[in-house]
């Protein structure tokens, strides 16, 4: 696997820019030719992990800086990084299981990792309390 091309932007994480960032992305990725329905899978995988960022990992401080990292991959695969510096998970487990959320009075329906699972080949996150977090996605865009 060789990188072909790579992207890195940074934001304040404040929800104005998460449009910004999925239309960035899927923009990038157009250069690999995938179909709609892929390029919709990655708008939608990237809004859910900006989305994360900036509500719960800024949740206490917003406006904190988001970094969406991306490369293209010679076998045809978009990696993807969603980091932010916010105040970070204490259990990714339980974080990561379908309708958890830690904001139950904003009505968040606490299924963001599992969107991001759904529409992506490959999603890791690693985190921790007051650093941050870093959100990994890969999805294949043509066989390579």
């Amino acid at each position: 696997m060789k990188i072909i091309n790579e992207m890195k932007l940074e934001f304040l994480g404040v929800p104005e820019n998460e449009g910004f960032a999925r239309v960035a992305v899927s923009a990038f990725a157009v250069q690999l030719d995938p179909t709609l329905d892929v390029l919709a899978d990655i708008k939608t995988a990237v809004s859910e992990a900006v989305t994360n960022a900036i509500v719960h990992g800024y949740a206490d401080a917003s406006g904190g800086t988001v970094t969406v990292a991306a490369a293209l991959q010679d076998d045809g695969v978009l990696s993807l990084e969603i980091i932010d510096k916010g105040k970070g998970i204490a259990d990714i487990d339980r974080a990561m299981q379908p309708f958890f959320t830690t904001q139950p009075e904003k009505e968040r329906s606490g299924m963001g990792f599992s969107v991001m699972q759904t529409f992506m080949d490959k999603v890791t996150v690693e985190s921790k309390p007051g650093k941050g977090t870093t959100v990994r996605m890969q999805k294949r865009l043509r066989e390579g």
